[in-house]
């Protein structure tokens, strides 16, 4: 390995990717949260879905998305597996039409690299795939492996090292991804993670952590990589 390499584990240099990473609106769990964080851990708050602000603000997003043109060089939307991303992911860069078939934008695939924080709050467990695809037909499943939701422990919160793991392994399994140009639906501390994991060995820890603040609910960053 040369120094290069060494210096930054990613092959960026000899190619680029833009990433449009973007946080879901603000969901019910999130609302509940603000008033008691006890609220959590509450059943009914399961798979948590967007708030009637949240929906707002994902229709604020999708009317910014279309007036700048940004949709046009879009070629895949990856996002979480929750349905409050979900919800994000196509009511700001789906189609009009919600089915696999009748799709003519970009792909929106599901994967389980991107969905929150693993265990104990029931606002972060995913329903069974089989019901996901009746609830969003316009998305792909295909790299679901599991019907029922195995990840989420009921006992035991993701450990921080763990989850800043899987911010690299979501890296990784984007730069295998032939598009170029590629959105990232996800969760404010999965996003964090990426951009920690992506600008560590690019900047010293103040401007890291002042590009890596808290993203707001349906925030956009875009982040052009360049070899």
């Amino acid at each position: 390995m040369d120094a290069k390499e060494a210096q930054f584990p990613y092959p960026w240099q000899q190619h680029c990717k833009i990433l449009h990473l973007v946080r879901h609106g603000q969901a019910l769990h999130n609302v509940e949260g603000d008033k008691n964080r006890e609220a959590l851990l509450s059943p009914d708050l399961f798979d948590a879905q967007l708030s009637p602000l949240g929906l707002h603000q994902v229709a604020e997003l999708r009317e910014n998305v279309h007036a700048s043109g940004l949709l046009d060089g879009i070629e895949l939307i990856v996002t979480s597996p929750l349905s409050r991303a979900m919800q994000t992911a196509v009511g700001v860069f789906g189609s009009e039409v919600q089915t696999i078939s009748t799709h003519n934008g970009p792909k929106i695939m599901a994967i389980e690299l991107c969905r929150d924080r693993l265990g104990v709050r029931p606002c972060d467990m995913r329903r069974k795939v089989s019901e996901c695809q009746s609830l969003f037909p316009s998305i792909d499943f295909s790299m679901m492996d599991d019907e029922d939701d195995i990840l989420w422990n009921p006992n035991t919160r993701e450990p921080e090292e763990e989850l800043a793991e899987r911010g690299a392994k979501i890296l990784k399994w984007l730069w295998t991804r032939p598009e170029k140009e590629i959105v990232v639906v996800s969760h404010g501390i999965v996003l964090q993670n990426i951009l920690t994991n992506l600008l560590r060995n690019d900047c010293n820890s103040s401007v890291r952590a002042a590009l890596c603040k808290r993203f707001a609910h349906c925030e956009l960053r875009s982040v052009d990589i360049v070899g």
